[in-house]
């Protein structure tokens, strides 16, 4: 079906998320890797993760996650005309995976592409959606996010191996009629001079492995992400004190931590899912919101300061309203 060209507003209509069947606590790991169970709790902050079994995969938790993000949305498959996928853990280069995910819950002759801006993924492939709406390009546009870091995980690096798990989140992206801020403009950057700070390479053994200088991801988040946001907020053309949740990329609890901090959030208007799904890169936004609508007294309207942050070290910040 043809999309009429118009501009318009933009809203999130509705979020959806996947979490794998297998739940794994440090015990499991500590045994793993031969540390201690305390040693990873304080040193991350994250006390379970999922991983993901042989019969699940990216696609395949994309899908799981975008069917219920069309669902909260009340939006039908023919009503999609763009699907983005992100992810930087797809093992198969070719073709995208976002066709795939697309076929899967009956969505046709949409565009269909994957995006690969890892842990700030969600936050990239929400501004390209707002725009493509904005300008008439697309009705309506699901953002599907799905990992399977387990994959790159070798049990002989604790520092990665005992963070990173599984997991999939969506979001649909719809036109606004109303006049207030529905998804605010992006605050985006990266720096490729630092490539190496986070990777995911192939060594000599031809196994795909993650590696992470903890320290330095630390610094720089913590010393880059609050002018970040604080250039989301003036974007949006609200105050810190409007924003009633603070919803970072789920590195470590720590990190979350020290970021709401600086910028001067509550105890309780800060999402940590971190603790009971780990790291799962380009995912945990949209997770995080689904456990923040589960745990917390979420109203519709809600506006919401989204931070994502990480390899590349590719970043972006922008306020939502929460559907």
């Amino acid at each position: 079906m043809g999309v009429t060209v118009t501009f318009s507003g933009t809203r999130i209509s509705g979020i959806g998320a996947h979490r794998p069947g297998r739940l794994v606590g440090n015990e499991e790991l500590a045994e793993n890797v031969g540390v201690e169970a305390t040693w990873i709790q304080g040193g991350t902050g994250i006390v379970t993760r999922y991983h993901a079994g042989p019969d699940e995969d990216v696609v395949s938790m994309a899908a799981m996650a975008g069917g219920r993000a069309l669902a909260a949305a009340n939006v039908a498959p023919e009503e999609i005309d763009l699907v983005i996928l992100t992810t930087s853990t797809r093992r198969q280069l070719a073709p995208a995976g976002a066709p795939q995910v697309a076929s899967r819950l009956g969505i046709t002759a949409a565009g269909a592409f994957d995006l690969n801006a890892v842990c700030a993924g969600f936050s990239y492939a929400l501004a390209m959606a707002s725009n493509a709406v904005q300008v008439g390009q697309a009705r309506h546009v699901l953002i599907t996010c799905a990992e399977k870091l387990t994959d790159f995980l070798d049990p002989g690096n604790p520092d990665t191996y005992v963070i990173f798990g599984d997991g999939a989140g969506a979001a649909v992206v719809s036109a606004s009629d109303s006049d207030s801020l529905g998804i605010g403009p992006v605050s985006w950057g990266s720096d490729g001079t630092r490539a190496s700070v986070i990777e995911m390479v192939r060594n000599e053994q031809s196994r795909d492995v993650a590696a992470m200088n903890g320290k330095a991801v630390y610094r720089w988040a913590t010393g880059k992400m609050p002018a970040v946001a604080r250039r989301a907020c003036e974007l949006a053309g609200v105050s810190r004190d409007e924003i009633a949740w603070f919803v970072p990329h789920q590195a470590n609890r720590r990190i979350v931590d020290q970021l709401a901090t600086q910028l001067g959030f509550a105890d309780d208007q800060v999402a940590r899912d971190v603790i009971d799904t780990g790291n799962t890169s380009s995912a945990t936004i949209p997770l995080a919101l689904d456990r923040l609508y589960a745990t917390a007294d979420v109203k519709s309207g809600d506006l919401a300061l989204l931070i994502g942050f990480g390899s590349g070290l590719s970043h972006s910040a922008q306020v939502v309203r929460l559907p």
